[in-house]
């Protein structure tokens, strides 16, 4: 079974399937809630409007903030 599954993985990715839950937070969602944060609100707030937790909030923003984070100096 397990050598299927390993062979089954790369063969689907290279259909263009990858594996995993969906993310819940959409760019546009995080647009969406940054414009409200931008407006006043508070991120609870702004979670609520978009319909998103909080918690998936704050992980979006933090793994935006670390995408467009200048590499350190060695």
């Amino acid at each position: 079974m397990r050598e299927r599954t390993k062979a089954g993985l790369p063969a689907a990715e290279d259909r263009g399937r990858r594996g995993g839950r969906q993310a819940v937070v959409t760019p546009e969602k995080l647009a969406k809630a940054r414009q409200h944060m931008a407006a006043g609100l508070n991120v609870r707030e702004a979670a609520a409007r978009v319909k998103i937790g909080k918690t998936a909030l704050y992980a979006a923003l933090k793994a935006e903030k670390s995408a467009f984070a200048e590499p350190a100096a060695l």
